[in-house]
């Protein structure tokens, strides 16, 4: 069920339809002289409010002087007495490293890692001769292979870094020096430098809006990088630069001073002065290029660089680069420090124990006398010694090997995302691209997705689809003589020569209407469309196709129906300041424009009065359906069948906007518009008293029909959606867009349904501010404070949705908004109450803290949140409030330089590739063209990673504690002595050589159910959310595990070796003997124990197991040879052990005895699990060949609209993403191409129009 949204009560509320100021605002801009009506215009220096300008105007640029950005006022000091200038080179810097600081740098951050750092120190001490057991190589091997695998990988990061800052650094552009235009690199370009641009350029800083080939220095900019928008905006300079800076000397000679607010991250603000021949002109946003912008349709244009580099808005809007971790990397390291203590606590008992048993035994031991030096020391400090030569016998319980080898795993599943055909968009030639190998487990564990909508959802392409006209509808696969049909084809506009060959429509009989001429209203419906707008059209030259017509829309919707016009034969040609020109099929039409009343937010819809050629007086008018309804004449026709296609439209998800007109006869005409004249010349409130005019003329309309457009979606989102949210990831919708057209895609997407109870703004500040007055009023007590259970905020039974805008996010977080609202009480004479807390602030900062998470626990409850109208700030604060108080994994996606921020802020950020814009891939750590993809990213890669990672690490505990263990128990044996249980080389090759190989393969490539299966079952990602794969349960049952089979690998030889006799009557019971026996059952137990927990084997697997087995022995008997004892005779001392005990069919039986006691018990309680505690993956995995054929029996069902529902909804589809459009630029002539006039190289001729307007003088 929707609802209507109840309008904000009083000139305090938040409107619904500005974007709030971000938390970059400082006070001086919350200052009563610079508050919002004063903002765009500027007094003399002495009026009230000048103390602020000047603050806020601290940032000087003079033209074409570099030499005065080094003037002492401007220095500010970076070290000691070091200073540089504050205006920032234009040259950006991502990466960390260069060729000097490389190797100190790197070091200095792997062994702020505690296990480097740890097996640095244990290396310094295998050094000491008195407290070493083991020789230093068997710590050195593994450390130095560890530190180079990561300082390689982190060089070829790096080095991408520098390449990607290369070439942005080095793009050229032509910079005004020495009086002349000169090709430069962007990186050289300063502040106050006067560059020139030319059509496509991407613009290279922040630059103010001089001159351009255009009529009065119009630039037209595409924004696609900074918001993913792809229709244009405009940009103009001012009248005065315009006449007087076109040439290349006059530039040249060009020395203003600009005065404007110091750099910050408002997209949508910029105030400043230019002082220029004793005369100062205001600035504004219209007037500034955006670093990220291109230019389109504009031959040349010449600019003044105001902010360079890092002071540019979009680099503000970057947000910090923040190190992202794993919630596994977090939980690891945790680990590694819980067995630091274990490995303290034993070698501290043991080394009491040896402290004992010297005492007891050992100085009374014959054999160990050592000489009379040793023999004088105390047993304590024996025991010392014993300490740290357990330390360093017991290091492998800490797995140095275990952070290369997440590296390696890491990696290859990155390359597997790089791989990845089904994520490859052919039409784009754009690939799926890991951005980072760090995070690919985290995408395993999504909780939360907060996603951009223009051009993330949508392709932001609006494609005209159905109409309705006098109470017919239009727009389904149709004949022309008007039968419906299953399958349409479509209509053949051949016989247009000016249609646009990429419209599509499938309604013949609409073609057939319009073409025989006979439907009046049909007629007049699709003038009103080529005649209602503000576009602006651009005949292409020397192409010799008449065809070939150019139009430039304030937004794709506006564009999609004058297109839809052209196409039906209403081509809309040509527009002056006071005339508009159309092809009305086969003749041609000029209409006298008199008044242009132009679209805004608040009267959602936009009307044109025009003078027929007959003399006849017409207002043409489009607009909302709530809006157009209550101003039709009670004699308007076709009101109830319009009203239900309307409803049929917005049950499809299609935007609407109703078309009327209304005659006016030249009396009414007159008077109306002298009250018009009046009121634009009005110097206070002038929107306010234009409104009402126009609200006089737009009345008694009468209804033709209603257009509806198909913002299209990209391919799959609803789906995709559909299947993300069955595995319990909620999805939010974070835009800067406004509320309706929001709310609309919402619905398009199926993120909102029509049994799903909408909330607003209001709704939720009165909810929240309703359960902060119960907190208030509770009884305060000891410990109130303390966190309690969140109440539901929502009771009754039903789904929920939020739709919340940026304003009233600053109205219930109580952001920095509150303050300007306080000035504005204060200017209004009202005095806040001393008693309570003003204005509805919190008392303390509890309180404010208890407010956010009402919100997130509200917000949470719901099944979908859009919040529209939201700065890049407020998006990244969404983000932190869920990460702080849900303590969720988070997701952004996003395509646009606005989104860089909210992706840098979540745990994962996902750019959009293959559009305009890369500024959001450049930030993200995940890349791909299509929104699609986003559940092959998380249900099949991410789940396959978690997955992997979490039995790598279970198996790596594992194995580390089953082989360091073994010395424990050899200990008790030793008399504590520290001697260690194996050979020297054993130890050090056991992780590198005998026992990673099967465990990285199955960290590469095991998998519980493929990939069909994967996408199938979305329950099978929620053990990922839960982290039920890896925790300190897990931890500690990997650490059971490996005292048990260290027992039995330790235990089962000992035994076997106390009475036994060789077949030769030899005694095999010396230590070396012993050594190889339980070294040979530890790697074979291993290798096997991997085995049972592989999932999925390939020959690959396979091999690897066998193959790691047949190293182990293969190395052995080399290194046990005589040869290499001969060569090394310190080095290597057990010669002819592995021979010796080897040929022994006694101690193989010993060895497969051991090795099956080892593993029975895994086998049976892995039979146990299956069998009565089976998991989703488990019952999936029993019946995958069943689900696999039924996949292929299953015929493709026929093709249902994604859109359809169950009923109609009454709720309005108008969605018009039409801001304030071209109508300035058209009414007062503007925008319309005239000759130059002459020039003769004098400034004065060059001068276009000679009087001075003193509006433009302050």
């Amino acid at each position: 069920m929707s609802r209507v949204r109840t309008e904000s009560q009083g000139s305090l509320g938040p409107d619904d339809e500005v974007m709030p100021y971000s938390d970059d605002e400082t006070d001086d801009e919350l200052d009563p002289g610079s508050d919002g009506e004063t903002q765009g215009s500027l007094g003399p220096p002495g009026a009230p409010g000048a103390a602020a300008a000047s603050s806020e105007m601290a940032w000087k640029v003079k033209a074409n002087d570099r030499a005065f950005l080094q003037l002492p006022e401007f220095q500010m000091k970076t070290f000691l007495c070091f200073k540089k200038s504050k205006y920032s080179g234009n040259g950006i810097k991502t990466y960390k490293y260069n060729a000097l600081t490389f190797l100190p740098f790197n070091l200095y951050e792997q062994f702020k890692r505690a296990a480097n750092l740890y097996f640095l120190i244990l290396l310094i001490l295998q050094i000491i001769p008195e407290i070493t057991t083991l020789p230093w190589y068997t710590t050195l091997v593994p450390l130095v292979l560890v530190l180079g695998i990561t300082a390689i990988k982190d060089l070829v990061d790096d080095l991408a870094r520098h390449r990607m800052d290369k070439e942005i650094n080095n793009r050229k552009c032509e910079v005004l020096l020495d009086g002349r235009f000169q090709e430069c690199k962007w990186m050289n370009i300063e502040v106050g430098d006067v560059v020139r641009l030319k059509k496509n350029d991407f613009v290279p800083a922040d630059i103010l809006m001089l001159s351009s080939t255009n009529p009065n220095s119009l630039a037209y900019v595409e924004t696609a990088e900074l918001d993913g928008e792809t229709n244009l905006k405009f940009k103009m300079g001012l009248r005065v630069t315009d006449e007087r800076l076109q040439e290349e000397s006059q530039l040249a000679r060009y020395d203003a001073l600009i005065q404007c607010e110091e750099p910050n991250n408002r997209l949508d603000k910029f105030i400043g002065t230019m002082r220029w021949r004793k005369e100062r002109y205001p600035l504004d946003l219209d007037h500034l290029l955006l670093r990220g912008c291109t230019i389109r349709n504009t031959e040349e244009c010449r600019g003044l660089v105001i902010f360079a580099g890092a002071d540019t808005k979009i680099m503000r809007n970057g947000g910090k680069t923040r190190f992202k971790r794993t919630k596994i990397d977090e939980l690891m390291n945790y680990m590694v420090y819980t067995i630091f203590v274990l490995l303290i606590l034993v070698a501290s008992g043991l080394a009491i124990g040896h402290t004992f048993w010297y005492e007891e035994i050992g100085s009374q031991a014959w054999y160990l006398w050592e000489g009379t030096e040793q023999a004088e020391r105390s047993s304590a400090y024996r025991g010392f010694l014993s300490f740290w030569g357990y330390i360093i016998v017991l290091n492998t319980m800490v797995p140095i090997s275990l952070y290369v080898s997440v590296e390696v795993i890491r990696l290859g599943q990155s390359k597997f995302i790089n791989w990845d055909l089904q994520m490859y968009y052919a039409e784009k030639d754009t690939p799926a691209k890991a951005r980072t190998t760090t995070l690919n487990e985290q995408l395993g564990q999504i909780e939360y997705i907060f996603s951009d909508k223009t051009g993330t959802l949508t392709q932001n392409v609006m494609a005209f689809k159905k109409c309705t006209i006098a109470g017919r509808t239009f727009g389904d696969p149709t004949t022309a003589e008007g039968v419906s049909l299953d399958r349409g084809k479509q209509v053949d506009f051949s016989w247009n020569d000016l249609a646009d060959k990429k419209f599509q429509f499938m309604d013949h009989s609409l073609v057939a209407c319009i073409r025989s001429k006979k439907d009046k209203e049909a007629l007049e419906f699709f003038k009103l469309l080529s005649l209602c707008h503000t576009v602006m059209v651009e005949q292409k030259q020397g192409e010799g196709e008449t065809g070939d017509l150019v139009y430039q829309a304030a937004s794709p919707d506006e564009g999609a129906l004058v297109t839809a016009a052209r196409n039906f034969g209403f081509v809309f040609l040509s527009r002056t300041q006071d005339t508009i020109t159309i092809r009305e099929l086969d003749k041609e039409q000029t209409y006298e424009m008199l008044a242009l009343l132009d679209f805004n937010s608040d009267r959602k819809r936009m009307s044109i009065i025009l003078r027929f050629p007959d003399g006849r007086i017409r207002l043409y008018c489009k607009g909302a359906d709530t809006v157009i309804y209550e101003r039709l004449s009670p004699e308007s026709r076709h009101k109830e069948s319009s009203q239900t296609a309307l409803d049929i439209f917005a049950n499809e998800t299609l935007r609407t906007l109703c078309l009327c007109y209304k005659d006016i006869s030249k009396q009414e005409y007159d008077i109306w518009s002298k009250k018009h004249k009046a009121a634009a010349v009005s110097m206070t409130d002038r929107d306010a008293a234009l409104d009402r005019v126009y609200e006089q003329i737009e009345s008694n309309l009468m209804l033709i029909g209603a257009t509806a457009i198909e913002d299209k979606l990209q391919d799959g989102v609803p789906e995709c959606i559909a299947k993300l949210a069955k595995a319990d990831i909620k999805i939010w919708v974070l835009t800067g867009d406004k509320k309706e057209t929001a709310e609309n895609i919402g619905y398009a997407c199926e993120l909102l349904t029509d049994n799903m109870q909408i909330h607003y703004g209001e709704d939720v500040n009165e909810k929240l501010t309703l359960r902060q007055a119960n907190r208030r009023n509770e009884a305060p007590s000891f410990g109130s404070r303390k966190k309690e259970p969140p109440q539901k905020f929502f009771t009754q039974p039903g789904k929920n949705a939020l739709i919340i805008t940026g304003g009233w996010l600053n109205e219930i977080l109580y952001e920095k908004k509150k303050k300007r609202r306080r000035l504005r009480l204060r200017r209004l004479g009202k005095r806040q109450s001393p008693s309570g807390p003003p204005d509805g602030q919190p008392i303390d900062e509890w309180e404010k803290e208890m407010r956010q998470v009402d919100f997130v626990d509200m917000a949470c409850e719901c099944e979908a949140v859009i919040c529209c109208r939201v700065t890049p700030k407020q998006k990244a604060n969404v983000v932190s409030l869920v990460k702080k108080y849900k303590k969720a994994i988070t997701l952004s996606i996003g395509d646009g330089a606005n989104d860089v921020n909210m992706i840098k802020t979540a745990d994962i950020g996902v750019g959009i590739s293959g559009q305009e814009g890369m500024q959001a891939v450049m930030s993200s750590d995940y890349a791909f063209a299509q929104f699609r993809f986003l559940e092959r990213l998380l249900l099949v890669h991410g789940r396959w990673s978690y997955i992997r990672m979490c039995k790598f690490l279970r198996y790596f505990f594992f194995k580390n504690f089953a082989c360091t263990l073994v010395h424990f128990w050899y200990s008790f044996f030793s008399g504590f002595s520290a001697q260690i249980a194996y050979e020297d080389w054993f130890i050090t090759l056991y992780n590198v050589c005998y026992s990673s190989l099967p465990v990285l393969l199955v960290g590469l490539l095991d998998q519980d159910v493929n990939d069909k299966l994967s996408c199938k079952f979305p329950k099978l990602y929620l053990p990922g959310q839960q982290g039920t794969l890896f925790n300190y349960k897990n931890f500690f049952v990997s650490l059971f595990h490996g005292i048990y089979t260290s027992l039995i690998i330790f235990f089962i030889p000992y035994g076997a070796f106390l009475q036994t006799m060789g077949q030769d009557g030899e005694a095999p019971s010396d230590y070396q003997s012993l050594a190889v026996v339980t070294a040979s059952s530890l790697i074979i137990t291993v290798n096997l124990q991997i085995s049972l927990d592989t999932s999925f084997w390939t020959f690959v697997n396979c091999f690897a197991v066998l193959c790691s087995i047949a190293i182990y022995f293969g190395i052995m008997f080399d290194i046990h040879s005589a040869g290499i004892h001969v060569i090394f005779p310190t080095a290597f001392t057990f010669t002819g052990a592995a021979s010796n005990a080897l040929r022994q069919p006694y101690l193989w039986l010993t060895i497969i005895l051991t090795v099956g006691i080892s593993l029975l018990p895994v086998i049976c309680i892995q039979f146990l699990h299956k069998v009565i505690w089976p998991s989703v993956g488990d019952k999936v995995q029993r019946n995958r060949k069943k689900y696999e054929m039924e996949d292929e029996k299953k015929k493709k069902p026929a093709d249902v609209s994604a859109f359809q529902r169950g009923r109609r909804s009454r709720r309005s589809a108008y969605a018009f993403s039409h801001s304030r459009g071209y109508a300035d630029l058209i009414s007062t002539g503007q925008s319309i191409r005239r000759r130059p006039a002459p020039r003769d190289g004098t400034p004065q001729d060059n001068i276009r129009e000679t009087p001075q307007r003193e509006a433009e003088n302050i």
